[in-house]
């Protein structure tokens, strides 16, 4: 299939290469309005590595709780930023409210209709069908096909919780490790939402740099679906990973084997699961599609947006997995009373990770990276990459590194030659790398799959860092590729 023709916006623009002072007066503004801490003399990233290491020592050595640590850390990171004691809690608060005013309706209703669908056996039905198609041992084939699926249009968050219930289902049923089936489910998942738009990071990005979300799209699928699957096939396999054997976390799977007349059938098992899919991946499309202001697209838009699809996906799991059935609603209010305590730590931490990060951001961390970066003699892709993968170690934040990235980068643009679509999905390949303790899916990948802290930084560090420089290879090789054929 040829790819689609090249816009003539101003993608390929030869002209001298600007240059790009990116040094701000002594204080920025932050994205909170407050003015952000900025210092000559000190060293933000140094201060950003000891306090990830006083993390890591409280957590696993004095086995201080999760939630309690990353508090503790961004307190002290405020403090040695210089920011006013007095600011500290609104910041810290700030941060958790914008965390977990993002993750907590999708998370929470997305367990709640997992553990629905668990209890009522309807998970079970799903993945007895996957090992009818796929066999036992195709069932990591089998997770990499349907998260990438799934994945193309869904936030990482949403799609781990809607198919994780399978997963967890998978292991009890085949009694293989938990790794085995889930690494590969959420390897394939984080490419997607990573690399590729309507992903809210590289949506911007191809904005920033006026480049088409369709071609992006289109290239950026060449290098996601090889490197995300390549990794989601490799990394279970490495015997550091193979050493490990978590147990499936409780309260979050159901235990009890159902026999073929107990479960429902497939046709109302698939419907549910892929309910929210439907809709969030048809509000994406017709967001791409059309323009314009009407109420049908407003309509569409707040039916196709993550936490209103799964509340529908939920009220109908209710139904079709209760009194459908025979099960009495008090059944199906007992599995979602399950899942929210079993979700109450989890968001807890999650929010910790939001107060840490937004530490960060306050306390001029990404301007500094702005400064230092700037007048590097580097190939444009190479440095927007290198931004994106900076930005992510200090803050965690894919959507922040992105963002900032793209800024850093977008002068250089116009003279450099790279095609704009390379730009954006080198960004977002650097904003994938090095996850770790203030990632707020750090601790949403630790704690499902039951992992202490420095198991879950070998795994997940180790293979969103391959992910990263991977997509790297892969846009330096398209960037030279469509040169060459001349597009």
């Amino acid at each position: 299939m040829p790819p689609p023709s090249r816009p003539t916006a101003p993608a390929r623009v030869r002209a001298p290469a600007a240059r790009f002072d990116s040094r701000p007066a002594p204080q920025q503004q932050s994205g909170s309005g407050r003015p952000t801490v900025r210092r000559g003399t000190d060293m933000p990233l140094v201060v950003v590595g000891i306090s990830v290491l006083v993390l890591l020592l409280l957590m696993t050595r004095m086995k201080l709780n999760g939630f309690a640590a990353l508090l503790l850390v961004a307190v002290g990171v405020a403090l040695v930023r210089g920011i006013p004691a007095v600011e500290i809690p609104d910041i810290l608060s700030a941060g958790i409210g914008d965390q977990v005013g993002d993750t907590m309706l999708t998370i929470g209703l997305g367990a709640m209709v997992g553990r629905i669908m668990g209890d009522s056996g309807a998970a079970q039905r799903i993945a007895g069908r996957l090992l009818d198609a796929f066999g036992p041992r195709g069932v990591q084939l089998a997770m990499v096909v349907t998260s990438m699926l799934i994945g193309v249009t869904m936030f990482y968050e949403v799609a781990f919780i809607i198919i994780v219930p399978i997963a967890f289902t998978l292991v009890r049923v085949t009694g293989v490790n938990l790794l085995w089936v889930g690494l590969p489910m959420s390897i394939s998942l984080s490419t997607m939402h990573s690399f590729l738009p309507p992903h809210p990071g590289p949506t911007a990005v191809a904005a920033t740099f006026h480049a088409s979300v369709g071609h992006t799209l289109f290239y950026g699928l060449f290098i996601a679906v090889p490197a995300g699957a390549l990794v989601a096939l490799l990394w279970p396999r490495l015997p550091f990973v193979r050493a490990m054997n978590p147990s499936m976390p409780k309260d979050l799977v159901s235990e009890r084997e159902f026999t073929d007349e107990e479960m429902p059938g497939l046709g109302w098992s698939l419907c549910v699961a892929l309910f929210p899919v439907v809709l969030i991946a048809g509000a994406a499309v017709v967001d791409m599609a059309a323009s314009g202001e009407s109420p049908a697209l407003h309509a569409v838009a707040f039916i196709g947006s993550a936490p209103i699809a799964l509340l529908l996906a939920l009220l109908l799991a209710a139904w079709a997995f209760g009194p459908r059935i025979g099960r009495s609603l008090a059944d199906v209010s007992a599995s979602c009373a399950s899942a929210a305590r079993a979700m109450a730590m989890i968001l807890l931490v999650i929010g910790a990770g939001g107060a840490f990060k937004n530490v960060l951001v306050e306390g001029g961390i990404s301007d500094y990276i702005k400064d230092i970066t700037g007048d590097w003699p580097v190939s444009p892709i190479i440095l927007a990459w290198l931004i994106a993968a900076i930005l992510r170690i200090a803050l965690g934040s894919a959507t922040v590194a992105v963002v900032t990235a793209s800024g850093v980068v977008l002068p250089l643009l116009a003279g450099s030659g790279a095609h704009p679509e390379m730009m954006v999905l080198a960004v977002s390949c650097g904003s994938i790398a090095f996850s770790h303790v203030n990632d707020p899916g750090f601790w949403l990948f630790k704690e499902y799959f039951n992992l202490s802290v420095i198991q879950a930084i070998k795994v997940r560090t180790g293979y969103t860092t391959v992910l990263a420089v991977l997509g790297l290879g892969g846009v330096l090789a398209a960037e030279w590729t469509l040169d060459v054929i001349g597009l």
